[in-house]
């Protein structure tokens, strides 16, 4: 039970207070938001993999007929290896505590998935009574961009199949076309990283694990990374300045730019692309890229490791 106690060991440093914390204080992940959706995505898989595997090494010290199905084609020398024969007392409480972690986080992931779908359905209801004349596929006949008859300015894309992406005509009269251009790429941006996917799980964790700091902040910074992201791409294409007026022009009516405004994130994107930070090197990017993706690697080492010794 070696290998076990050091992966939950690892799901205590990675999920405490402090690494989240951290890398939520950092200054580098404004510069460069896609990284560190990344490294967020990396330390929640490190986590969830770390007790994936601790669930199944401990189902196999505890239920002998796990271990037999487990390590039906190793020699013996790997299950010796193990040691999982000599099962500590603590080993079952352990093993239940993970399943019920692991069928809770499931049953979390479902709802959300549930929701949102339910969600979507409600969403494109409205758009249909707001636009009868439409087919019932919501825009396959006028191709994915649907312009709704309404004075508020708003645009947004609406994941599903088929994906739509909505302009209200306020809209189309407050922007200019390169406005415009800004706005609907920035929504694609979205759409074509299918953020909403990770909105899902971020979700999901934080309503299941609302005490686990890790879940909680990548919940937190998902919902501001993905737009940071999302307004990199459209200034890439339209110009930092350009992006910025079009985010004010749809938002100005709710108090973008006021200090007391609920709406900090709006505020801080405005001052972003007015003032946008420097990029880190190409070099630094990629290093921290590729540190990142070797640290969901750990778990794996630590749970094959005595195998792999007792076969050299």
């Amino acid at each position: 039970m070696t290998a076990c106690l050091l992966l939950l060991s690892i799901v205590a440093l990675t999920a405490a207070v402090p690494v989240p914390r951290a890398l939520t204080r950092a200054t580098w992940p404004e510069q460069e938001p896609v990284v560190a959706l990344w490294v967020w995505q990396c330390l929640v898989a490190t986590v969830l993999l770390s007790c994936l595997t601790a669930l199944t090494l401990g189902a196999a010290a505890v239920f002998g007929t796990v271990r037999a199905q487990l390590f039906a084609p190793a020699p013996p020398s790997v299950t010796e290896a193990y040691d999982l024969s000599a099962a500590p007392a603590w080993a079952a409480t352990l093993t239940v505590l993970l399943a019920c972690g692991a069928a809770w986080t499931t049953a979390m992931l479902a709802r959300e998935l549930v929701d949102a779908r339910r969600r979507r359905g409600q969403a494109r209801a409205h758009l249909r009574e707001r636009a009868p004349d439409l087919p019932a596929g919501l825009g396959s006949a006028r191709g994915p961009l649907l312009v709704l008859e309404d004075e508020y300015p708003d645009a947004w894309w609406m994941p599903g199949s088929p994906p739509q992406l909505i302009v209200t005509t306020g809209a189309l009269h407050r922007l200019t076309d390169h406005q415009l251009d800004a706005v609907l790429t920035h929504e694609r941006g979205h759409a074509q990283a299918r953020h909403d996917w990770l909105l899902h799980l971020s979700t999901a964790l934080a309503t299941g694990f609302p005490r686990i700091p890790l879940f909680a902040h990548f919940c937190d910074q998902t919902h501001r990374l993905v737009e940071l992201a999302a307004d990199d791409t459209a200034s890439r294409r339209c110009g930092h300045l350009t992006t910025a007026l079009a985010l004010i022009e749809l938002n100005q009516h709710r108090g973008v730019l006021s200090c007391a405004s609920t709406h900090r994130l709006l505020g801080e994107r405005v001052n972003r692309l007015l003032q946008p930070p420097p990029r880190l090197g190409r070099r630094h990017r990629a290093l921290t890229t590729t540190l990142a993706a070797l640290v969901p690697l750990l778990p794996l080492l630590i749970t094959f490791a005595p195998g792999l010794t007792a076969l050299s």
